[in-house]
């Protein structure tokens, strides 16, 4: 059974909405920039959508909104399934918490917990079925990086096999917290200037807050209610490396089985692929392994680029972003720029600036700590 996409919210620091980060994107813009919200952990660059850290629940209403307003539907759904994943998901209540009960001015009365029930990590997938009544298949997907692919995935497959007719499927995140911040500053992942992926000059990820959420229907459903349609799923594949926390694999094994499963199940070759988005975080290694993963598979001639450059790393969001992005691309005859790439490292063809195109057929990866790889097609 076909699988499209008939609705696409997103928020990025980029835009509040998918049209005004589209736009930006297109011109080369980013939404990164300096900032010091954390006094004891310095100046640094972040992909923030307004001035502080946004909330999980915000954000996640603005993309749920969005996405239901384009796909012409009006809630209750009850036989839509939900699946909205994050890695980090209500991690920053958890840190308030902590900071009110051991902190240095830790406070004598009792905290209110009434809402801790409500932080637990799939809670957010469970809020969105109570917002749109939805009373079917509710999935919470924690993948790291990869999480926003596994969870289209997820929905796709749902559909494909008859279980439900029409779901709404993405990722959130709103990481932009000290312990996060902390924990890739003791990894030295972390960018002092900007992102720069695939560039010779590359420093390391920066750290963004955003979400994409679709919906995605049956080729049937959505025909019979003239819907308009960004594309089709095709495929996609799910590997692990089973290797390290946050290494990847050297060689690439498993994350090239994860794309060759994808365009087997898409009925596609490498040569098909007129463009891949990257997952292409900006750090020393990703880039280097996701090069050469992409030069031992595809034909010199594939475009490709990362958005990461423009919105920062959203972590479990990012691959839904990209997959926006790319659906994007493929309704405008667009290639997304790689924004932030200025002296490219590797021998493959970059789009540095968007340009037009004729693609059809596309892949998002995505490869998140713990060897969490993921790859999805898509298509006209």
């Amino acid at each position: 059974m076909k699988v499209v996409v008939t609705g696409i919210g997103l928020v990025s620091a980029l835009g509040t909405s998918l049209e005004d980060s589209w736009q930006n994107l297109l011109a080369g813009k980013t939404g990164i920039k300096l900032h010091q919200l954390f006094p004891e952990l310095g100046i640094i660059p972040l992909g923030l959508i307004a001035q502080q850290p946004s909330d999980l629940n915000t954000l996640t209403q603005m993309v749920v909104t969005s996405a239901l307003r384009d796909a012409q539907l009006i809630a209750p759904l009850p036989d839509c399934a939900v699946v909205i994943g994050s890695s980090r998901s209500y991690q920053a209540d958890w840190e308030l918490w902590a900071r009110q009960m051991y902190g240095q001015n830790a406070c004598q009365k009792p905290l209110n917990l009434e809402n801790w029930l409500n932080t637990l990590p799939h809670m957010n997938a469970i809020a969105v079925a109570r917002k749109i009544g939805a009373t079917g298949t509710v999935l919470a997907p924690m993948a790291a990086c990869s999480t926003g692919i596994w969870a289209i995935s997820q929905a796709a497959f749902g559909i494909q096999t008859g279980q439900y007719q029409r779901a709404i499927a993405g990722a959130v995140e709103a990481p932009i917290t000290p312990l996060t911040i902390s924990g890739f500053q003791q990894m030295g992942a972390l960018a002092k200037t900007g992102a720069y992926p695939f560039d010779l000059h590359r420093e390391g990820l920066v750290l963004g807050e955003g979400g994409a959420v679709f919906v995605l229907e049956s080729a049937e459903l959505a025909k019979q209610r003239q819907a308009k349609i960004y594309g089709e799923i095709l495929g996609f594949g799910l590997t692990a490396d089973g290797y390290h926390a946050n290494k990847p694999e050297p060689e690439g094994k498993s994350a090239i089985a994860a794309i060759k499963e994808c365009l087997k199940r898409s009925s596609l070759t490498p040569a098909d692929i007129d463009y891949i988005h990257a997952h292409g975080t900006a750090t020393l290694l990703n880039d280097h392994i996701e090069s050469q993963i992409i030069q031992h598979l595809f034909p010199q001639k594939v475009a490709i680029s990362s958005t990461k450059g423009a919105t920062g790393h959203t972590l479990g969001a990012s691959a839904a972003l990209g997959v926006a992005f790319s659906l994007m691309g493929l309704k405008y005859k667009k290639f997304p720029p790689c924004v932030g790439l200025q002296q490219p490292e590797f021998d493959l063809n970059f789009v540095t600036a968007a340009r037009n195109s004729e693609m059809q057929r596309l892949l998002c990866l995505s490869f998140g700590f713990g060897g969490q790889n993921a790859a999805i097609a898509l298509g006209n």
